[in-house]
């Protein structure tokens, strides 16, 4: 079995062709992407939205809930809706997008949510302090501490779109899925392995991109690094051994140092 998986993946005809691995790649990307951008668009706002101000937190549930529909019978279900009202691709495409973003929005959005929540207090009293506005605040100090729980839920998302971009495949449309499709209608079982085995290395690949991206844009005081690479000193001032004080006074004005 291993054997024609291999074979399978490394024949020439399979690389080549509107039907070749690059090709089904590129439109599988191509749902995926599209999905997630504007999983993006939504759920982020509205994750700021409901993080900054503490009204309407339902939406976070509710989003959550959605995840529990089942993905393929909800696909059927707006295919038969479209079908016969659009009369092109469109009529395939559109619900596709559309169940991939309830699958992706929910994780985006309790991210977004997740990551303004867990602001530490006292940054945004030191930022009041300041004299900022409350726009100020989020767009200053709340957002930047955000990031890594929101690029998390975006990591989330990806993995999640990715794999489950293969229903495209069982109403007519391309993608890696395609292979998955008709192997199983040809009972050729190293097609379908050797389809599974692409999308996930895809979805492995679009992770660890969006991972460096996580690496480069979150700052490294919120990652531990600045953190691990301060000098340790001791002292008796009420301080601990990373230089960080105690008292809540030190520590606002710490804060307050920070974000100047």
């Amino acid at each position: 079995m291993l054997t024609s998986i291999w074979k399978w993946l490394l024949d020439p005809a399979h690389w080549s062709g509107p039907n070749g691995i690059p090709t089904r790649t590129v439109e599988h990307l191509g749902y995926s992407l599209v999905s997630l951008l504007l999983a993006i668009i939504i759920a982020v706002p509205l994750g700021i939205v409901v993080g900054h101000s503490g009204r309407a937190k339902w939406t976070v549930t509710l989003a959550n809930s959605v995840r529990a529909v089942p993905s393929l019978g909800l696909l059927f279900a707006l295919s038969m809706y479209f079908g016969p009202r659009i009369g092109s691709n469109l009529a395939f495409v559109i619900p596709s997008v559309i169940v991939l973003i309830l699958l992706s929005a929910p994780p985006i959005l309790s991210g977004t949510y997740a990551g303004l929540t867990e602001v530490d207090p006292a940054a945004r009293d030191a930022a009041r302090g300041m004299g900022m506005t409350g726009t100020e605040i989020l767009r200053k100090v709340e957002l930047p501490c955000a990031l890594p729980l929101l690029l998390s839920g975006v990591r989330s998302a990806s993995l999640q779109v990715i794999a489950t971009a293969t229903i495209a495949a069982s109403i007519s449309l391309g993608g890696l899925g395609r292979f998955l499709i008709d192997g199983l209608a040809r009972n050729d079982y190293a097609q379908m392995a050797g389809g599974a085995i692409l999308v996930s290395l895809l979805a492995l690949l679009v992770d660890g991109l969006l991972a460096l991206l996580q690496r480069a844009v979150v700052s490294p005081g919120l990652t531990g690094k600045f953190r691990d690479n301060r000098p340790v000193v001791t002292t008796t001032a009420g301080r601990d051994n990373a230089g960080a004080s105690q008292n809540p006074q030190d520590r606002a004005d710490d804060q307050r140092e920070a974000l100047v």
